[in-house]
């Protein structure tokens, strides 16, 4: 019966031992990790939308202009800090969610690339990383004890 139980709250026991603990790090990470790029890309999108001379002033972007890039940034932005609230409650809907979030931030950074290499570089890395954590241990609640 403790089985039953155990499997109805949470996911604990499909871990072998000592997973669980590695599986609540990569949650917290991904919830981290998207939390502050979300911070950082609302913050960039304010930037470029107020067209900043942070930005290279000759860059050439996939489509439109620093304006329109500002906005996407802006949006994909919101979309990451809602993802990163829900990931904490850890239901299935968080997951694909977080992931999803990851993803479309994970392309508009590379398309970003023009206005700021190395720092859109980074972000698609911890995009990845993201991906990875909720792939991997997002379905698994394991928060319950």
């Amino acid at each position: 019966m403790a089985t039953a139980t155990a499997r109805g709250r949470g996911y604990e026991s499909d871990y072998p031992a000592g997973i669980s603990e590695r599986a609540s790090g990569w949650l917290g990470f991904a919830a981290i990790i998207l939390g502050l790029a979300g911070s950082w890309n609302v913050i960039d999108g304010i930037l470029a939308i107020s067209r900043s001379k942070v930005y290279a002033p000759t860059a050439t972007y996939v489509f439109s202009d620093l304006r329109t890039w500002g906005w996407i940034v802006l949006a994909v932005g919101f979309l990451e800090l809602c993802a990163a609230f829900t990931i904490l409650s850890g239901s299935g809907f968080a997951r694909w969610f977080g992931i999803g979030a990851a993803g479309v931030n994970a392309i508009a950074q590379l398309m970003f690339i023009p206005a700021a290499p190395f720092w859109a570089l980074a972000m698609f890395t911890c995009d990845l990383l993201v991906i990875y954590a909720l792939a991997v241990y997002g379905g698994r609640n394991v928060t319950d004890g």
